[in-house]
């Protein structure tokens, strides 16, 4: 096998890898050798069929595992010998004559190939003495824990029927079944029985507890609706639909208490009790607010301190990952570049811009991770992976097989968590500035910063663990 570098332009190589034929009839005889004593053919006693018939039977398969074979020697030979990090997988080119590359497949003619890869680049880590970042720190106020309270109980409260001659008012909850048609056609989904509907809860489609206000159990009612344009199921949205609606019965909301024996209703001793566990929650989510801005403002930092060439191959990836987010979420809120204020090509300049932020921070903080040799354990995949199918009740079998039997789904998991324990061993080398800031404040600016993702998944190839 001869291996010739033949391009080396910036992060791209390639190699020129020939088999020559006689090399290629050697592999051949020997894989069909070892291939003797293993097939059984009738006609013949085990280990006694000529290698000349087995060459006839079997020659082009066994061929084509040789070819395979020899790309898979050539590319490790091709990293080891050069110590190459690879961005992506190399891509094989064959030649485009197919009588050259029959006859080489007949080991009558040598076989030559091109190896193309882009590698990853070369870069120091920055210094971050002189970086400082702000946490934003909000505490959880007497009037934001008594809403909480008052949200749970609201949930909570008893419903006790009305009269039968007493109408549905807003706040109401009715028992319907129900029969929805579109274009006279009953609908997949579109019926139900003893379905609960709180008046004024928007809970379902637009104008359809409208329409129920001042109904009486035992009423019929036919209910005339939209469905919206970006409506989950796409086979309804934007549609016209007539529901057939049956009142069962109306039931009045009683009274929201906030006591003792609302928190039995949650498992809480106590009142005392419930407090605390819903001051605990509502610190939690402020505290998950806090960390994403707090990462955001690192990774802006990091950004600022790289500049090296970028893979162009992973460039691409995630721009043709993120773009394609970007168009499904127009498409579900039937919407246009117009609609944002934009253009097609200015908006792709962005997301360009964003793909290529992400694939530089990828890169940066695997480089920081694998210096300091960062791992993830198996263990803490497989808790990340328990939390993710208690996500899908009822299907967790399911799941929790797919991800066990795909390892990049698994790498998945697994890539997130390598990216947050890196992050805590870089802001150990910055210096965080403690920030006290409102609630309103601290869940300001969600929408900017859901524009501009977190960092790409670093390269398998540059990260441990």
């Amino acid at each position: 096998m001869q291996v010739t570098e033949t391009l080396s332009q910036g992060l791209k190589r390639e190699f020129q890898v020939v088999l020559p034929a006689a090399e290629l009839e050697e592999r051949l005889t020997s894989e069909l050798a070892t291939l003797k004593d293993k097939v059984r053919l009738n006609g013949f006693r085990p280990g006694k069929v000529p290698v000349a018939h087995l060459r006839k039977v079997y020659g082009k398969s066994v061929m084509a595992d040789v070819v395979q074979n020899a790309v898979n020697e050539a590319n490790r030979k091709i990293v080891d010998e050069n110590g190459l990090r690879l961005a992506l997988e190399p891509q094989v080119r064959f030649p485009e004559n197919k009588d050259e590359v029959e006859q080489a497949l007949a080991a009558k003619a040598d076989l030559a190939f091109k190896i193309a890869l882009e590698v990853l680049p070369s870069f120091e880590l920055a210094d971050l003495s002189d970086v400082s970042v702000r946490r934003p720190v909000a505490e959880v106020a007497d009037a934001d824990l008594q809403e909480a309270l008052e949200r749970m109980a609201a949930q909570n409260r008893p419903f006790a029927a009305k009269p039968a001659e007493a109408g549905a008012e807003t706040g109401d909850r009715i028992i319907v079944d129900f029969t929805g048609r579109i274009e006279g056609e009953e609908f997949q989904g579109g019926k139900g029985e003893g379905i609960q509907v709180e008046l004024g809860s928007g809970s379902f489609i637009p104008g359809f507890e409208e329409q129920l206000l001042g109904a009486k159990a035992g009423e019929s009612r036919q209910v005339k609706v939209a469905f919206p344009p970006n409506y989950g199921a796409a086979h309804l949205a934007g549609k016209d639909a007539e529901f057939d609606v049956a009142v069962k019965e109306v039931q009045a909301p009683g009274e929201v208490k906030i006591d003792d024996e609302l928190a039995k209703g949650f498992g809480m001793e106590s009142l005392d009790k419930l407090k605390d566990a819903a001051r605990a929650a509502i610190k939690r989510d402020y505290d998950t607010h806090s960390r994403r801005k707090l990462k955001k403002e690192l990774l802006d930092a990091l950004d600022a301190k790289y500049t090296f060439e970028l893979p162009q191959t992973l460039v691409e990836q995630e721009f043709a990952a993120v773009w394609s987010q970007v168009e499904a979420d127009l498409k579900n809120a039937n919407k246009t570049f117009a609609d944002e204020n934009t253009t097609e090509d200015e908006a792709r300049t962005e997301y360009r811009r964003i793909a290529e932020r992400r694939v530089r921070l990828g890169l940066v903080l695997a480089q920081a991770g694998d210096k300091a040799d960062i791992k993830v354990t198996d263990d803490e995949v497989n808790q990340a992976l328990v939390e993710r199918v208690r996500q899908y009740p009822g299907q967790e079998r399911q799941v929790w097989d797919y991800y066990k039997k795909n390892p990049q789904a698994l790498a998945e998991i697994r890539a997130p968590l390598f990216e947050e324990k890196v992050v805590d061993h870089v802001l150990a080398q910055v210096k965080v500035v403690d920030e006290p800031v409102s609630k309103e404040k601290l869940f300001s600016d969600d929408e900017d910063e859901a524009k501009t993702p977190d960092a790409a998944p670093a390269p398998k190839s540059s990260k441990k663990g």
